[in-house]
């Protein structure tokens, strides 16, 4: 039996803290401030991030460097047979693609997961990546599963401004249509490739509402609306005190639910701001 490490990038929402503890090994990705180069989970807290942020200083994102995706690689397998990457989704960034075309190299010991995944689904695909080399699958394998089971997941959110998320492009143009109207909060969705729009709510509270309703309908809808059959996952930016509060309400919609959170990685936060509110769910492996 081939031993497998596991790997994923910083957008996963696993710290490297957490990372040492599960064993699983996070590639940092970087973000640019005024020119001055830093990594998720290292040189800047998160307060000092949107303290610059909220302040309009130049903020943005680029891929890890090939050099730094493949030591890791080189370096794990010293110790593994094989590697299983799951990168965030291909088609917020080029880093999937990118990876992937660089695993050429590797006669098979890499195996990139394209999970079509951020945040927090991001990290159960990851978490479940674990459980499947534990029971014994191959890299391709595990790699196959992720792959295959990658629509079982989304994620809502609600965002106070869509300024971030057009200055980076990585919304549908319909998507940035919205939010422009006082008073108006986004709510959009992330399921696959893009982020898109998914409603338009009058002020916090109804866009709250919107996103619970969303995930209700959509667990309804698969048959899965247990808490044996689908994690539950939240995330939020900057205001811990408001996630707080929306996750008594998310609790609430779904008892005996485990609810899971996670601060924002800093690269994602780069593109959407502060004052996030996020609920995602994730089908539970089989």
């Amino acid at each position: 039996m081939s031993k497998i490490a596991i790997m994923t990038d910083s957008n996963s929402g696993i710290t490297q803290e957490e990372g040492k503890r599960l064993g699983i090994r996070i590639l940092p990705m970087p973000f640019i401030i005024n020119g001055e180069e830093f990594f998720d989970g290292a040189g800047l807290t998160h307060d000092m991030f949107y303290e610059k942020q909220m302040a309009d200083a130049d903020i943005t994102t680029s891929q890890p460097s090939p050099a730094s995706v493949t030591d890791m690689w080189d370096e794990l397998l010293k110790e593994y047979d094989e590697v299983v990457h799951i990168p965030m989704a291909s088609g917020l960034s080029e880093s999937c693609n990118t990876a992937r075309m660089l695993a050429e190299d590797y006669n098979g010991k890499v195996h990139v997961a394209n999970n079509k995944r951020i945040l927090i689904t991001q990290r159960r695909s990851v978490l479940d990546a674990v459980e499947l080399a534990k029971k014994g699958l191959s890299g391709m394998e595990i790699k196959d599963y992720l792959e295959k089971d990658s629509p079982n997941s989304a994620i809502y959110l609600m965002v106070n401004t869509m300024k971030y998320l057009k200055k980076g492009g990585r919304v549908s143009p319909a998507a940035a249509l919205i939010g422009t109207v006082l008073g108006i909060k986004p709510v959009l969705t992330f399921k696959g490739e893009k982020i898109d729009r998914h409603a338009k709510a009058r002020g916090v509270a109804q866009a709250k509402k919107t996103i619970i309703e969303a995930v209700k309908t959509d667990l309804e809808a698969r048959g899965i609306a247990s808490n044996d059959k689908v994690w539950l996952d939240m995330t939020y930016s900057y205001d811990l005190n408001a996630h707080l509060e929306f996750e008594k309400e998310v609790k609430a919609a779904f008892p005996g639910f485990e609810i899971y959170f996670t601060p924002l990685s800093l690269s994602i936060a780069t593109h959407i701001g502060p004052g996030v509110l996020a609920l995602g769910y994730t089908k539970k492996m089989v």
